[in-house]
């Protein structure tokens, strides 16, 4: 597995779990497209929603129309490209990753994946978030049937820049980073696109799981909750791929991994909170309430360089050094790691099968309403633990 080149590349803005969980723009953009497509017929020339969403449709389709079936070009020993022996063994196993997501986690794969598109470029779409320099509340936007999410891609870089930049110049943080993988929540029959294929092979499982996890469940305007749940389902789900594919070393790498993330998580909620409190001393003065955060991230990037580097396994702390802390890139870190703890924590209750995690998580968020992470909070206060095996 070359662990140490993995190694290398992880976290910081560029790093694996930010290139595998940072679809959400394309998601928003397909999916409003299906919606709304009449809406995008009338408005295209008259709003900037219209023009944007037509620019994804355009996009979208160009996607779609470079389509090859993945199980054709393996059966094509001599064929077009991707022809090289690596492209076909990371082919393959996209293959068993999705047969075993469907089969043995009970995911709805529909025909996800089941085809591969290469891309013109080599970064799928830039994905904006924002927040105020003086609050916590999130920048949103709203998209056509799905709701308003805190992000949103731009296939045209240069207007992605331009837009950061207005933001930043009206009093705001944002974060603009890369993503190269989508799902559109069953609405297509999403390709594997060649941005994707590049990821190694740990992460490329991970990714078809985890998209396919959102293809089963996906709670409009809960944004955080849909990311947070994907990422447990990936990497609980990607081990337990490997697992049954006899790879032990590939099943222990992820689950360091996911420990990694778990230790992240509480690292930005333990931030989100101080942050919050620091605001909440100087109520209605926004300079202070600037100064204050600042103070804030001053200290807890001592506290992530001091006391979280040293007990990641797979990130190199030298990475975590250009990590920027400020209210949007906070905010956007959070929505794909919120109370991983949560998940794991149903995961144990309910006998460690993910297959049956994902239909308890499903069951107790169909039946309730409001925040779906209080109904898991619900039960796990109502459900005894299983005794453990003496």
């Amino acid at each position: 597995m070359r662990r140490a080149r993995r190694g290398a590349r992880r976290v910081a803005d560029e790093g694996a779990p930010w290139r595998r969980r940072l679809r959400l723009a394309v998601r928003v953009a397909a999916v409003a497209l299906a919606g709304a497509l009449a809406l995008v017929l009338v408005a295209a020339a008259a709003t900037p929603l219209g023009r944007y969403v037509s620019r994804a449709a355009w996009e979208e389709a160009k996607i779609l129309a470079r389509r090859r079936d993945i199980a054709a070009i393996l059966a094509d020993s001599g064929g077009a490209s991707p022809t090289s022996a690596d492209d076909r063994r990371r082919l393959q196993l996209v293959v068993e990753a999705r047969a075993f997501a469907a089969g043995a986690i009970g995911l709805d794969a529909g025909q996800s994946f089941t085809t591969y598109s290469a891309l013109e470029r080599d970064t799928l779409v830039l994905v904006l978030s924002a927040a105020r320099r003086d609050t916590l509340a999130a920048y949103t936007w709203w998209f056509p049937v799905v709701g308003r999410f805190p992000y949103k891609g731009f296939f045209d870089f240069g207007e992605a820049a331009r837009t950061a930049e207005a933001m930043r110049r009206g009093g705001y943080d944002t974060y603009l980073r890369p993503a190269s993988a989508f799902s559109t929540l069953g609405w297509f029959n999403d390709p594997l696109l060649s941005t994707t294929l590049r990821l190694d092979t740990l992460d490329l499982a991970n990714t078809v799981i985890h998209e396919l996890a959102h293809n089963s469940l996906f709670v409009k305007d809960q944004v955080a909750f849909n990311e947070s749940f994907a990422s447990f389902v990936g990497a609980r789900g990607a081990i337990e791929f490997f697992q049954a594919r006899g790879a032990p070393v590939a099943a222990r790498a992820l689950e360091r991994e996911w420990r990694d993330q778990k230790l992240l998580g509480a690292f930005w909620g333990a931030t989100l909170a101080a942050v919050d409190s620091a605001f909440a001393r100087h109520p209605g003065d926004s300079t202070a309430r600037v100064a204050a955060r600042d103070t804030v991230f001053g200290r807890m990037r001592g506290v992530l360089m001091r006391d979280v580097a040293p007990r990641l396994e797979t990130i190199p702390a030298q990475r975590l050094q250009g990590i920027v802390l400020d209210n949007a890139s906070l905010m956007a870190r959070r929505v794909y790691a919120a109370d991983p703890w949560l998940f794991d924590a149903v995961h144990a209750r309910a006998g460690g099968s993910v297959r049956e995690t994902v239909q308890l998580v499903a069951r107790l968020v169909r039946e309730s309403s409001g925040d779906p992470f209080d109904a898991l909070r619900r039960w796990l206060a109502t459900t005894h633990p299983t005794p453990p095996l003496s």
